[in-house]
């Protein structure tokens, strides 16, 4: 890397945002671990992942305590199935050593930030307010307005809006009980945090929210509307869930130092998301896009960029293109700034199984800078 990390993390920047092009690319997780190291030379205390925020809890208990085993929070900590990827398990061992002799306000802290769902399932909100129902000591029986755990999580629920429950009278008693459930954790946290912790009680909030977002997840997954507009709805609930955890856990981490975040493009990205999935046109507002709304110069988005791999079967990239532009320039991996990639042409030798985002003018016109990769096999 030829460019000062200061130049791309300037001191009002509370958020440093990398993003990939494509989940199946793993040298963008081998370049995230290598970055790392240097951020955390410059304050920067905490990484975010696109990956369920309460499952992340046992990961943080590893690496910045020591507790459970590597391979059980690898096993239980990570949505996606992200847990089975070697850069994020060799970026969970090398965060648990390198907090192992410093002090608890130097350490390194591990966050998901994703939604406890994937796009078409999401799981019942039985577990994550019953334990925020025992923490505070409450008569709730959650359970009996549930039900069956399996008829939230199966993919019908979420594709077919009559097969779904979010709009049952069930799931909307559900959704009052558990917004009071949240005003009453506030009203009660002197209390609570005095016969507890502050982060138990965080952590409390945490599940609560998880299992409100899934609620409202589940709300929108049964309006009667047309399909496209319907799943483009629920994208944006998602990542305004997903916007909604990176406040939270800036609010956590303000006083430490930055977060570096890692996700897809299309999650990070200032501009509106567009997808064409399953014959139709999806458009939203992702999470970057809301926070850089809310956080102005605090948020910094660099975009991912892929020349070639052989992984994903990606052929070396058209000249004209701006990734051909940028491969012409780039021997490994590099950041250039966005405002130096001149105007090009979007590739068009991508597939849907590829995963792969193309750049286009409208990112490079938004982001701060581009991480780009010639070739994965080489990093």
């Amino acid at each position: 890397m030829s460019q000062d990390m200061r130049d791309f993390a300037p001191p009002s920047c509370d958020l440093l945002a990398f993003g990939e092009p494509t989940h199946l690319e793993p040298a963008f997780g081998r370049v995230r671990n290598e970055l790392l190291p240097r951020l955390a030379d410059h304050g920067f205390r905490s990484v975010a992942m696109e990956t369920d925020r309460v499952a992340a809890l046992a990961v943080d208990d590893f690496v910045r305590d020591g507790k459970g085993s590597l391979d059980a929070v690898m096993s239980g900590g990570f949505s996606h199935g992200f847990g089975d990827l070697d850069a994020n398990r060799r970026l969970v061992a090398w965060m648990r050593e390198y907090n192992e002799d410093r002090p608890p306000h130097e350490r390194l802290a591990f966050h998901g930030f994703d939604a406890p769902m994937e796009t078409i399932s999401a799981p019942s909100p039985r577990a994550y307010l019953e334990h925020a129902r025992d923490y505070m000591g409450l008569d709730l029986d959650i359970a009996a307005l549930t039900g069956d755990d399996h008829r939230w999580s199966r993919s019908e629920a979420v594709m077919d809006p009559a097969m779904s429950i979010g709009a049952t009278a069930e799931a909307e008693k559900l959704r009052t009980i558990a917004d009071d459930m949240l005003t009453a954790l506030y009203e009660r946290a002197p209390k609570l945090i005095a016969g507890t912790s502050r982060t138990e009680w965080i952590r409390a909030r945490i599940r609560l929210t998880a299992g409100l977002g899934l609620l409202r997840y589940h709300k929108r997954a049964a309006q009667r509307i047309a399909q496209d507009a319907r799943i483009s709805r629920l994208g944006a609930t998602r990542d305004a869930l997903m916007a909604q955890n990176l406040l939270d856990i800036r609010d956590e981490e303000a006083r430490r130092g930055p977060t570096l975040v890692f996700a897809h493009n299309a999650h990070l990205q200032r501009n509106p998301g567009r997808l064409r999935m399953w014959e139709m046109d999806l458009t939203w507002f992702g999470a970057g896009a809301i926070i850089a709304s809310l956080l102005d110069e605090r948020y910094v988005f660099v975009a991912g960029s892929l020349g070639r791999s052989e992984t994903i079967k990606l052929a070396e990239p058209e000249p004209g293109t701006f990734e051909g532009v940028l491969q012409s320039r780039v021997t490994t991996w590099d950041l250039t700034p966005a405002a130096a990639v001149p105007s090009a042409r979007v590739r068009t030798d991508t597939t849907p199984a590829q995963g792969y985002f193309p750049l286009d003018q409208a990112i490079l016109d938004t982001a701060d800078a581009v991480l780009h990769i010639s070739d994965g096999a080489t990093v």
